[in-house]
């Protein structure tokens, strides 16, 4: 007798009988589904889980494409995959880091024993194109992470070696492309030839990664420069050879030797030595008159706003803040997004011509009363409140539009200077591993709204596509106009994060949506040894999620 079980596709929401043990990938078959760019992996009980998965039991299932974040990141990592298998084939002794997220793609350090060329480029593009024509399957294996350990160090990946030893895991998951081995923290496709698409361009000193558009797998996302961001990277790649520690395995092992102290120290000294640049900067430039400054959700823009304050008066101007919240239209001029919503993520919410109106008249030296908007009537009002600038002192305006070119378009450029701040995360898990910038900051995120907001881990990852979608209209596209960019993320952050998150992510119940990502976060954070935050100085940019800091908010 054959032995049956049951599936419940949330795609077309009928439920299949299939055969105990099928994969994923023999169910989506069975199903008779059509995903045109899928699929590339599934939530199964609302766990991300590749194609090789094998049921056992009844289960929930809904196949994932291209359109969907988890579905680009398991084609991303066995795109990764592809290029170290083709730099392993054709340079022997070579080394592949996975490095930068940037211009729409993922720049790779590439150690092949001279300086990369465009000729070399072109070998790997085409061979990581054999590859893909050649339908290879990538195989899954699961090991002892003992046995993992010695077989990366006997293959001369001392980084994996150390991720693994440091993890306390019994098992892990590895694959296997051909005679290449390698290990990845989450799912990966089950063949070579699902790859329909890829770019790989000259970048730099190495090269660029590119991956479809998450809104038209079809075409290659846009390749938009960002070199200021890059460097930002490159800047913290220095600070981490100083203090020696480049992956979370270098990190867990400097804790695990009694470092964290110094650690903590040193990240913040550096942290707080660029804040004191930025501020001689413009103490520098004496036709300075505003200082604007953008960045995503919980990239930490309020604290650094104060730290920079504290700065910019050590270098004898006087910070005065403005808040551009109040510099909302009447409730009933805000525009409207596609569903009808009132928008006040749009640029056009703000009272534009007020804002440079009153901005020039304080810079010829006239009085102004500052607007008070008043949330609860949805009017802009007057606030009582009269600003006059002294001759030493600078406007200093925070808020996710101060970037925008139209938003200070009648304010002569030399009189403004741009800062761009945002977490990005510089530590790799190991070389083939990279941290998502998001997640860093969702987690930031989702610790300050349970705390501060009230908000559960499941209501900040419900909204955080709504909150990704905006960023996208109205930040990332000005960030290189940036005089300068800050990276907010600290090198020990996420170990700092860890405990308190767990927590949080923790009660998300497993059958709603979110839970998907919050399983997804907690499994990321396993790799991290924990801190405890009371070593935090109170001026830390992390006490603005945290708790404890000596900033008011």
């Amino acid at each position: 007798m054959r032995q049956v079980l049951y599936i419940r596709c949330k795609n077309n929401k009928k439920t299949q009988e299939v055969p105990i043990g099928s994969t994923l990938s023999d169910i989506y078959k069975q199903i008779n589904l059509h995903l045109p760019y899928g699929p590339v992996s599934a939530k199964v009980n609302n766990k991300v889980e590749g194609l090789h998965y094998r049921v056992y039991h009844n289960k929930d299932v809904e196949f994932l494409d291209l359109y969907s974040p988890s579905g680009i990141r398991t084609y991303m990592r066995s795109l990764f995959l592809v290029l170290c298998k083709a730099v392993h084939d054709l340079y022997a002794g070579s080394k592949v880091v996975i490095d930068i997220p940037v211009s729409n793609g993922y720049y790779c350090n590439l150690q092949l024993g001279h300086e990369i060329t465009a000729e070399d480029v072109d070998r790997i593009r085409r061979r990581m194109q054999e590859i893909i024509d050649a339908k290879m399957p990538i195989q899954r294996y699961e090991a002892t992470t003992e046995e993992a350990i010695k077989m990366f160090s006997d293959l001369g990946d001392m980084q994996k070696a150390k991720l693994l030893k440091s993890s306390g895991s019994l098992y892990c998951v590895y694959y296997v492309l051909d005679d290449y081995k390698d290990y990845y923290y989450g799912s990966m496709l089950t063949n070579t030839s699902q790859l329909h698409l890829f770019g790989l361009e000259p970048y730099f000193d190495g090269v660029l990664l590119r991956l479809p558009s998450a809104q038209d797998p079809s075409k290659l996302g846009e390749m938009i420069r960002q070199d200021k961001m890059f460097e930002v990277f490159k800047e913290h790649h220095r600070w981490q050879s100083i203090l020696g520690i480049k992956t979370v395995g270098d990190f867990n092992e400097a804790v695990k030797n009694g470092q964290a102290t110094d650690l903590i120290n040193v990240s913040e000294a550096l942290q707080e030595k660029k804040i004191s640049q930025i501020a001689d900067t413009i103490a520098g430039r004496k036709g300075i008159k505003v200082v604007l400054i953008a960045g995503p959700s919980s990239s930490g823009k309020t604290t650094f706003c104060k730290r920079l304050s504290v700065q910019l008066l050590a270098s004898g101007v006087k910070p005065v803040q403005i808040s551009l919240d109040d510099y909302f239209v009447n409730r009933t001029e805000t525009p409207k997004d596609e569903n009808g919503e009132l928008d006040y993520e749009s640029i056009y919410a703000l009272n534009i011509s007020l804002i440079n109106e009153q901005f020039n008249a304080l810079f010829r030296g006239e009085e102004v009363e500052l607007p008070k908007y008043n949330f609860q009537t949805g009017l802009s009002e007057k606030s009582g409140n009269r600003l006059h600038l002294g001759e030493n002192n600078v406007l200093v305006v925070e808020g996710i539009h101060a970037l925008n070119p139209v938003l200070t378009e009648q304010i002569a450029d030399d009189k403004k200077f741009k800062i761009y701040a945002s977490a990005l995360t510089t530590i790799l898990l190991d070389d083939h591993n990279y941290i998502p910038t998001t997640d860093n900051r969702l987690l930031r995120r989702i610790v300050r709204d349970y705390k501060y907001r009230g908000c559960s881990a499941q209501d900040t990852i419900h909204r955080w596509p709504s909150v990704r979608a905006g960023e996208n209209k109205w930040i990332f596209p000005y960030q290189e106009q940036a005089d300068i960019m800050f990276n907010t993320a600290l090198l020990f952050e996420l170990a700092v994060i860890k405990p308190q998150a767990e927590e949080v992510l923790e009660q998300v119940p497993e059958n709603c949506e979110e839970y998907a990502e919050a399983y997804r976060l907690r499994k990321f954070l396993k790799y991290f040894a924990p801190l405890p935050f009371r070593n935090l100085p109170p001026t830390s940019l992390l006490r603005e999620f945290l708790g404890g800091s000596s900033f008011k908010y």
